[in-house]
C-alpha cells in the first residue's frame, strides 16, 4: 500500500508528468486550513527534492499568505485513470514574486499564463504515497481555457486592480504581499 521517501522517486516525478489537475494546502498555525486545485500546466519537478509552482490569479490568495507566516506546504496528486495512487509531497515553501530578481528565471520554467502572481520554490522533505483505491475513474476532456481568457481580457493594470481588490487579504483578514502594489494598500 503505502510507501514513504525522503526525495521523489522517478517512478513518481513520471506519474506527476502525466497529472492534470494536483491540490495544495497551506495554513498557519491559527488559519483555516486551504486546499487549492490546481492546473493549467503550472508543475515543474526541478529535481527529486525541489518542485516549482505557478499561482495564477485567482479569487483567493491562501497559499501566498499563509507561507508570510509558515513555509510548511503539501502537494497531492492522484490518479483518476486505470491505476490507482496518491502522492504527496510534503515540504517548506518559499514565494517568489513577480518584482524579485530571480522571477524571470524562475518564470522561464512554465509557458507565459496572464495573471501570473507567484511562484512557488518548494523544497520536499517527505514523499508519501497511498493506494487511491477509493479515488474514482475519471477521463481527462481538458484544461479549461476559461481563467487564461478572463485574465488576458484583463489586461495587465486590470489583474493589480483585481489583485487590490480581491487578493491582498486572506480569508483570516491577513495582509497579502504581491509585487506590483503598494504593500501599505495590500
Amino acid at each position: 500500500m503505502g510507501e514513504k521517501y525522503t526525495s521523489i522517486p522517478e517512478k513518481q516525478i513520471q506519474f506527476i508528468a502525466k497529472q492534470q489537475v494536483y491540490f495544495v494546502g497551506t495554513a498557519t498555525s491559527d488559519s483555516r486550513v486551504n486546499i487549492s486545485p490546481k492546473g493549467m500546466d503550472s508543475f515543474r519537478v526541478l529535481s527529486p527534492n525541489r518542485v516549482l509552482w505557478l499561482n495564477v490569479t485567482g479569487s483567493g490568495n491562501e497559499s501566498a499568505a499563509h507561507l508570510q507566516q509558515n513555509n510548511r506546504m503539501t502537494i497531492m496528486f492522484c490518479s483518476f485513470e486505470k491505476v490507482p495512487l496518491i502522492l504527496r509531497l510534503y515540504g517548506k515553501a518559499r514565494t517568489i514574486l513577480t518584482s524579485d530578481d530571480d522571477w524571470d528565471e524562475y518564470y522561464g520554467h512554465f509557458e507565459p499564463l496572464a495573471g501570473a502572481r507567484q511562484i512557488f520554490d518548494v523544497s520536499v522533505d517527505l514523499v508519501h504515497t497511498s493506494c487511491g483505491y477509493g479515488v474514482p475513474l475519471y477521463d481527462f476532456v481538458g484544461q479549461r481555457p476559461t481563467l487564461n481568457k478572463w485574465a488576458e481580457k484583463k489586461g495587465e493594470q486590470g489583474i493589480k486592480d483585481y489583485w487590490q481588490e480581491k487578493n491582498s487579504l486572506s480569508l483570516d483578514d491577513e495582509p497579502i504581499i504581491i509585487a506590483g502594489l503598494d504593500s501599505e494598500q495590500a
